[in-house]
């Protein structure tokens, strides 16, 4: 057994909870916890990741420390949950027993089997007058989702995270499903990981959480995320307070980064600086070498309006999942396009920003707007909004583009006649006789006029009679005298079909 070998030992799981929006993730994460306060969340949504370590007392008197994500469950942050499952060594399907299977479920779902991760189905909201256990298994089988009991292998706990029923047991699957995967970290090794929020803090700087999945974090080193780096000078456990050392499946996080770094990427360690100066160089050529090849790549359509945005987060997920939303606001015509976006308060240089272009919006997620921002908005008449819902934001988004869509002039068919006679021609007004072969004919329409399916000019219905007297229509298989101003002289055959411009 070599060195490396010795150094092996077993690690705490990483534990991702995940499932339809309302099916109590975060209950089930408060009364983890031991808090029987609702976590703070705006429309009952989690729209962050959060991670959070618990030490677990089994049945046989062995302690163990499980670590927590919480992911949110809304469509917007699909990436993020990929990631949750990426990161997590083990899933936690919440579905609830009195709605079973729902749209965010099977996409949990999709991410979890995309990234091959072992997964537990908690049936949760058990303790509800409306809850069915066994209906619900079977709608999970309904959904190839097939549980111990049902025709599968996936381990399933009922449970009620707000009663704490079931709890405990849920808590001895994940240790058995643990010790089937044998997780192993390297304590001697440096610290490797996976970025999993980051945040601008105006007083403490650009922090990051992330989740070691190996190694040892301690203070003096020097870890770096893409084009991100950092000195581990103030790092802290998931309470906030500070510590000196953190080993794999702990969250810390790092306070000092010079560059907002990704939420997803890898972090790596480094013990020197300059190993650390060397790895963000290659990145940057890296990054340097894609934005040149997809700047080469960009289409520009002239028929495209561009509706610029501005965007502020209060933090990294936040404003990936913002951005994500964004790019999906796109019709043949009309194209919002983010022309900066950051962490933080809007502020007066935001809207400046957007001052010259007057179909540029600000948009803000979870951010106040600071009192010089509202105030040069208000003066330049720049429009500023801020949710905390984000699918709310997607339907103002969405809304404001299609009430900026230019409308642009339709020519609608209304008619079709043909010539049958010539009567007489001054200059350029013709009177000539006809009959209506399709739809109607009306006073004052514009007409494209054809000859042999070609068209050779255009003119106007300036008169129209019916049995020589003047009418303002005349419908399909009746036959008409009309005055019409034309360059082109018309002739018997030719056919005249009349328009309306509209506007769409």
């Amino acid at each position: 057994m070599n060195q490396k070998d010795q150094n092996i030992s077993e690690r705490p799981p990483v534990v991702a909870i995940m499932g339809h929006i309302d099916h109590g993730k975060s209950t089930l994460l408060s009364y983890i916890r031991k808090n029987t306060e609702a976590l703070n969340e705006a429309g009952g949504i989690t729209q962050h990741i959060s991670a959070y370590e618990v030490l677990h007392l089994a049945k046989d008197g062995k302690k163990h420390f499980v670590t927590f994500i919480d992911t949110p469950g809304h469509e917007a942050f699909k990436g993020i949950r990929q990631r949750g499952a990426s990161v997590a060594d083990i899933v936690i399907l919440v579905v609830s027993a009195e709605d079973g299977v729902k749209p965010q479920t099977l996409e949990a779902l999709s991410s979890i089997t995309t990234s091959k991760t072992p997964y537990i189905v908690a049936i949760n909201k058990i303790d509800k007058p409306g809850a069915s256990v066994e209906k619900t298994k079977q709608n999970l089988a309904e959904n190839s989702i097939f549980v111990e009991g049902y025709g599968g292998d996936i381990p399933v706990v009922s449970i009620s995270a707000k009663t704490g029923e079931g709890i405990s047991e849920l808590f001895d699957m994940i240790i058995l499903v643990a010790e089937l995967e044998s997780l192993t970290g390297d304590p001697k090794a440096l610290a490797t990981g996976m970025v999993i929020e980051s945040n601008r803090d105006i007083k403490k700087g650009i922090s990051a959480t992330c989740i070691i999945k190996n190694g040892t974090l301690e203070k003096g080193m020097f870890v770096t995320s893409g084009v991100s780096s950092s000195p581990v000078r103030i790092m802290e456990n998931y309470l906030g307070k500070q510590i000196q050392k953190a080993s794999f499946s702990s969250p810390v996080k790092i306070i000092g980064w010079d560059v907002l770094p990704e939420v997803g990427s890898s972090f790596e360690t480094y013990s020197d600086r300059d190993e650390a100066r060397e790895s963000v160089e290659k990145e940057k050529t890296k990054k340097l070498e894609k934005t040149k090849k997809k700047t080469e790549n960009i289409e520009t359509t002239e028929s495209v309006t561009i509706i610029p945005i501005i965007v502020k987060a209060d933090t990294g997920s936040s404003l990936e999942a913002v951005l994500s939303q964004i790019e999906k606001l796109e019709t043949d015509r009309v194209k919002a396009k983010v022309t900066s976006s950051g962490i933080g308060t809007i502020s007066e240089n935001d809207v400046r920003g957007a001052n010259g272009n007057e179909k540029a919006i600000v948009v803000g997620f979870n951010v106040k707007v600071d009192s010089p921002a509202k105030n040069l908005a208000e003066r330049d008449e720049i429009e500023v909004k801020t949710f905390d819902i984000i699918y709310k934001m997607s339907e103002w988004l969405k809304e404001t583009l299609t009430t900026r869509t230019p409308k642009i002039k339709v020519l609608e068919s209304v008619g079709q006649a043909k010539i049958l006679k010539i009567f007489s021609k001054v200059k350029d007004k013709q009177i000539l006789g006809g009959r209506v072969e399709k739809g109607s004919v009306t006073l004052g329409a514009q007409v494209k006029i054809t000859r042999r399916e070609a068209e050779i000019g255009e003119g106007k219905i300036r008169e129209l009679q019916q049995m020589k007297k003047s009418v303002s229509e005349v419908r399909e298989g009746t036959e008409f005298g009309a005055l019409i101003e034309a360059k082109m002289e018309i002739a018997p055959g030719d056919k005249i079909e009349s328009f309306i411009i509209t506007e769409k």
